[in-house]
């Protein structure tokens, strides 16, 4: 049986990619479903309320994701760049309704 040794640094990365990248994951996926929603005609609180359920259950997933995951270089290239992209798009569904 094959002994597995995990730096350091990798464990801090995951344990960072977990954390802080699931937060920044679930935080772009809730600004762009309220924004989403309220666009489509759903009241914000109504759109707020029901994204913030949901966060939870998305946070969970890409937390436990995190670790599963073979490759840490995707884990962060997807939770981190998936959170920034989805924010923007937030951002400029916010910014087209206005």
């Amino acid at each position: 049986m094959a002994s597995l040794t995990v730096s350091r640094f990798h464990l801090v990365s995951r344990v960072a990619a977990a954390v802080l990248g699931g937060y920044l994951f679930v935080w772009g996926a809730m600004a762009l479903g309220v924004a989403g929603l309220f666009a489509l005609g759903m009241s914000f609180h109504d759109a707020e309320h029901l994204c913030a359920m949901l966060a939870f259950l998305v946070y969970l997933v890409v937390f436990l994701w995190s670790f599963a995951a073979p490759d840490l270089r995707r884990v962060w290239l997807i939770l981190a760049g998936g959170g920034a992209l989805m924010s923007v798009l937030a951002s400029l569904i916010q910014h087209a309704l206005i």
